[in-house]
């Protein structure tokens, strides 16, 4: 292996276990809003399975959201992983699979259906594993309203922010020839 290689690998699991370590502190408070929080960690998982590849965003996305609920509000912790694993995993496969000479339409894709996998993952789980079906249709415009929030977001510190210039810039010294 290339001292390229190893630096590119290095470069990749250090930012992976940054951008896990910011999910797990957002996933630590919300926004208070008339009958529940909002939370920014969706942010922080779609920008960074906007950037990285499947397997670190579900890291980042999956494992992340376990940790954080593990330390901060357990009971949802294993439906955390499977919806915001699920999620990331499919965000980054749409940003950079479909519509490789459109990145921000991509991008636009990707986010809008990370947001719908999110809210339908957190309803069924809801409904089926720590609630009732009445507790997941109080809270769906909760769900909703944090996916979108999240989607802009990520999509936004990506695309306008340079974040995702930034990232690209850094990350395109460290690639193997």
């Amino acid at each position: 292996m290339s001292r390229q290689s190893n630096k590119h690998t290095v470069l990749r699991i250090t930012l992976t276990a940054v951008f896990m370590a910011m999910n797990i502190a957002l996933c630590s408070f919300g926004i208070p809003v008339p009958g529940g929080h909002l939370y920014l960690c969706d942010a922080i998982i779609c920008l960074a399975a906007l950037l990285l590849g499947p397997f670190e965003a579900f890291a980042v996305g999956g494992i992340g959201a376990l940790i954080g609920d593990m330390i901060f509000y357990p009971p949802p912790m294993f439906v955390s992983l499977i919806v915001h694993g699920l999620q990331a995993v499919v965000i980054s496969l749409i940003a950079h699979h479909v519509f490789k000479n459109h990145k921000k339409l991509a991008g636009v894709v990707a986010v809008s259906v990370g947001a719908v996998i999110m809210v339908i993952g957190y309803f069924l789980g809801k409904t089926f594993v720590y609630s009732t079906f009445e507790y997941a249709v109080i809270k769906l415009p909760y769900e909703i309203a944090q996916a979108a929030l999240g989607a802009v977001l990520g999509f936004l510190l990506c695309y306008h922010l340079g974040v995702g210039k930034l990232y690209t810039k850094t990350v395109s010294k460290y690639k193997t020839a």
